[in-house]
């Protein structure tokens, strides 16, 4: 017997069953899309790993290079935080790999250890013992190997942003990558170690307090920051163009712009804030000793004086140099000045005073306590004095130490600075100089 089905049956079904069609591609897009973002999470998940385990890799190289030039238990200590800290992230970004077919042993007992070492190093010092030439061997064995471990993972990530292919992928032709041959080698290099038991310096800590010279200083007119802002930008006040909101935050400011160019006055006291030109700088016919000399001369025609220079770095024909103010015979790294000159022509493109503006103030600096002498005598028997100098150096809490600076020599020809508090006599900071054609900066 035949089934019939009326017109309006016949729609009825058509239109559960087109409706049934749209759930299940509803649901079957929400599916693959919920797995493309699970893959995009996950390879996310790895190349945030491999970040965190080279920056780490990079911190526990640099903090025991400096523990090798340390001779004070509270600096020791610090260090060993710091080890123990970075070894703690490389190890749980190492778990977030599928790296499961290494036998990553060694690298894990390695990351273990150093903070341990440099723990018992701090003890050692807290109790008076100098440091033995075995110490310093061990630093300089757990200083090496991290620096090969961090070079391999700079290599990986490198590998990373070149190619196109996903990070699983990657992982799964491993052994077709140096990095595992790296792995390999540091492994081996592990079971034979001994068994163990400021843009310049200080440019971070510069915006983190309400600025000391506008606080209390009088608001001017846009019309009087105009004025100083075409001086920044060497033009006329007429040729610039206001923003209407400016910028407020710890240090409000007018700000205004030309067709290169852009600049900042702090709306109490008038001070210039910043300038930044863009364009760009193809060539580098002006040599650095001519750049500095032209930054120099850009602060004297602002007004500003008592800047000595300090640390530069050269970036794309650009010459970035970092000025600090000069109390006396104390240089000041908390006033910080930056000026920024174009090696093609020697224009001024950056100037950035923020740093001073935050920090400077009439000080009246202490008399040391701590002799020169004295100071020096807490050094370490590897570094060798070239220069000193008394600084003003900011802490971790944002607070002014006075300080000897000793930049010194190491056995091995790494230039090291090393600040010994003048009031205290403790060893208050180690800064490694990384000098290059390209500049000098610190770590």
């Amino acid at each position: 017997m035949l089934f019939e089905i009326s017109r309006r049956g016949l729609v009825r079904v058509i239109s559960f069953s087109l409706a049934l069609i749209f759930v299940l591609a509803a649901a079957n897009f929400v599916y693959m899309n919920k797995i493309e973002k699970m893959g995009y999470v996950i390879e996310s998940g790895y190349r945030e790993a491999v970040e965190e385990l080279a920056a780490s890799a990079d911190k526990i190289s640099s903090a025991l290079t400096k523990g090798k030039y340390s001779n004070d238990a509270a600096m020791m200590a610090r260090l060993s935080s710091e080890l123990i800290t970075s070894a703690d992230t490389a190890k749980e970004a190492l778990l977030k790999l599928p790296v499961s077919s290494i036998d990553l042993e060694g690298t894990n007992k390695f990351l273990s250890q150093v903070g341990n070492y440099a723990y018992s190093l701090s003890e050692k010092a807290a109790r008076g013992d100098a440091h033995e030439i075995s110490d310093t061997d061990n630093l300089n064995a757990l200083s090496d190997a991290a620096t090969e471990f961090s070079k391999a993972l700079w290599e990986l990530k490198g590998k990373i942003l070149s190619q196109d292919e996903d990070l699983s992928e990657i992982f799964d032709d491993l052994e077709d990558f140096k990095f595992l041959e790296d792995l390999t080698n540091l492994e081996s290099g592990f079971d034979e170690m001994p068994k163990l038991i400021y843009d310049g310096p200080y440019s971070d800590h510069i915006l983190e307090k309400t600025p000391k010279m506008t606080e209390g200083a009088k608001e001017i007119s846009a019309e009087d920051a105009a004025e100083k802002a075409a001086k920044l930008l060497n033009l006329e006040a007429w040729e610039l163009k206001a923003s209407e909101t400016g910028e407020e935050g710890k240090m409000p400011s007018y700000c205004f712009w030309s067709e290169n160019g852009y600049a900042a006055v702090t709306k109490q006291g008038g001070y210039l804030n910043y300038m930044i030109k863009s364009r760009n700088v193809l060539d580098d016919e002006i040599e650095n000793k001519e750049a500095l000399r032209l930054a120099r001369l850009y602060l004297e025609s602002l007004g500003i004086e008592n800047m000595q220079s300090t640390y530069y770095e050269e970036y794309n024909n650009v010459l970035c140099v970092n000025f600090a103010y000069t109390d006396g015979d104390v240089i000041c790294y908390t006033d910080l000045i930056k000026v920024s000159v174009a090696l093609d022509n020697g224009e001024i493109l950056g100037f950035d005073a923020r740093g001073f503006i935050v920090n400077h103030y009439d000080r009246d600096l202490p008399e040391p306590t701590i002799s020169q002498v004295e100071a020096q005598q807490k050094l370490s028997p590897f570094l060798s004095v070239t220069s000193t100098q008394l600084a003003l150096i900011p802490s971790d809490s944002v607070e002014e130490k006075l300080c000897w600076e000793f930049k010194c020599q190491s056995d091995d020809d790494e230039a090291i600075l090393v600040y010994i508090n003048a009031q205290t006599g403790e060893e208050e900071d180690i800064l490694i100089l990384l000098i290059s054609d390209d500049g000098t900066l610190t770590v």
